[in-house]
């Protein structure tokens, strides 16, 4: 029945391309009638039909030992997934599935879910999905008693006003259009779209200032009503509770996700903040877990998000609740001026080459070129802005059993790794930075992007941060000076 109700999406450009088809053929009005409703039959029914095959030839059973499913219809497939390695439980329903009261369980292990390592069970009853997920996450304390205290975050409407803070706000009704144009070019409806474009344009180029500002607008607010519609989407009903042993979030107006997440996983937390929201005073909070990949589905969604954007002062409250330390930025160790140096010449190089381009185009061409200048008039103070605001936000502490780092200009990044998930170390020390005595200490990590930087920090004070953060990972490959401590001082690469 789901199917069946989904497979509608497909007849209405199906109807459409063949009314353009059988209409430039002559074709009566009867008789197209005729054709588009059994093109929706087939369509339908066909749909239908392969649903019907698959689930029939889909089995799944719960053992003690381990979740088993085979699926296939023409190529048979058994997977098997070991209890003890399932790390997270992802029930989603779209509008018709909860219409239907069904629901898709995804099961996670502590592998990566780009490598494939999720089982999908596509549907389960929304009674049977509950009773799985709450058998495979039950823990050592299996007496959940959910909703009993209160949760870490709930929504507020008042956060929707981060929603416009972003960038789709300002090139999210362009991208819509080109791809509404490109959808009407592969119908053929292209002479169409151009013909209820024709006039706004002729006006377009007849107004060309006021058109301009009105397009500007028209953007924006196209832009800032999606976003507003995205989020009340996405964190409707939004709610991050912890369950004894493991995080559970809850969100989606229309579609509804549950993402239940094992505690043991967890080796940190995110902080980010990106330059629109960060001037709005908000902020996000991202898990770093394994088991999770940046995306589900194929799409854009970060299934690591844990709220949505929020004031940053509860960001940060949230980040210390998950990961168990107190919130706040205070306590970063600031890194090196040569530090500042090296992004003051990075951005005096950014600035200098389109400046002696446009010094050429200046000499060599006959023509006014003034406007040749306004490229590196731009990129100046940007530039410098960039480097003092990227010098400024590096930072690097290590706090109880976390490594703090953080560093950006345009979208800045606050982790709070956890040093008992920490696998290695890279150390990473190009030509400028030996010669400013910085180095880039990069922690490999099984979760989250997989490895976490503390950018152009001092060689000592890297080393030294590497050493005491995982003591005697590093030791073979360090050489102190006779008599210091190995868990103490500057010690340097051997």
């Amino acid at each position: 029945m789901a199917s069946a109700v989904k497979s509608l999406a497909l007849v209405a450009p199906a109807v459409i391309g063949l009314v353009r088809l059988f209409t430039g053929a002559g074709w009566p009005v009867w008789g197209l009638a005729v054709a588009c409703a059994a093109a929706a039959v087939l369509i339908v029914g066909g749909v239908a039909a392969y649903d019907v095959a698959r689930l029939r030839s889909t089995r799944w059973r719960l053992t003690g030992e381990r979740l088993e499913l085979r699926t296939g219809i023409a190529v048979r497939r058994a997977r098997a997934i070991p209890r003890d390695r399932v790390r997270s439980v992802d029930l989603r329903a779209d509008p018709v599935l909860r219409m239907l009261g069904l629901t898709v369980v995804k099961v996670g292990t502590g592998e990566r879910a780009a490598d494939g390592d999720e089982l999908t069970l596509d549907p389960l009853t929304r009674g049977d999905a509950e009773t799985l997920r709450r058998t495979l996450l039950r823990g050592a304390a299996a007496d959940e008693q959910p909703g009993r205290d209160a949760p870490l975050a709930e929504l507020r409407w008042s956060w929707i006003r981060y929603a416009p803070l972003t960038v789709w706000t300002f090139t999210g009704a362009v991208t819509v259009l080109g791809v509404a144009y490109q959808a009407a070019e592969r119908l053929g409806l292209e002479d169409l779209a151009e013909r209820a474009a024709g006039p706004v344009w002729e006006w377009v180029a007849g107004h060309p200032l006021p058109a301009a500002a009105l397009l500007l607008a028209a953007n924006l607010v196209a832009g800032a009503l999606g976003a507003v519609l995205l989020f009340a989407e996405s964190w409707g009903r939004y709610r991050l509770d912890r369950e004894p042993g493991r995080l559970r979030l809850r969100r989606g107006l229309l579609t509804a996700r549950s993402l239940t997440l094992e505690e043991r996983r967890l080796r940190g937390v995110e902080v980010s903040e990106p330059l629109l929201l960060r001037l709005g005073g908000g902020a996000r909070v991202k898990a770093i877990a394994t088991g999770l990949g940046t995306a589900a589905d194929g799409g854009t969604e970060d299934v690591g998000a844990l709220a949505p954007p929020l004031p940053r002062l509860l960001a940060w409250g949230l980040a210390g609740a998950i990961a168990g330390r107190d919130g706040g930025e205070a306590g970063l160790v600031r890194h090196p001026p040569a530090a500042r140096r090296r992004r003051v010449v990075r951005a005096a190089v950014a600035v200098a080459v389109p400046a002696a381009v446009a010094g050429v185009v200046s000499w060599s061409l006959p023509w006014p070129s003034a406007w040749a200048w306004a490229v590196p008039a731009v990129a100046a103070p940007v530039a410098w802005w960039g480097a003092v605001t990227g010098a400024r936000s590096l930072g690097h502490a290590l706090a109880g059993r976390h490594l703090i780092t953080r560093h950006g200009a345009v979208v800045r990044r606050t982790v709070a790794l956890e040093r008992a998930g920490i696998s290695g170390w890279t150390i990473t020390e190009s030509f400028f930075q030996r010669r400013a005595g910085l180095v880039t200490v990069s922690a490999a990590t099984a979760a989250g992007d997989g490895h976490y930087e503390v950018l152009d920090v001092g060689r000592g004070d890297g080393l030294d941060l590497a050493a005491r953060a995982v003591p005697g990972l590093l030791e073979p490959f360090l050489t102190r000076p006779a008599g210091e401590p190995a868990s103490g001082g500057k010690g340097r690469a051997a």
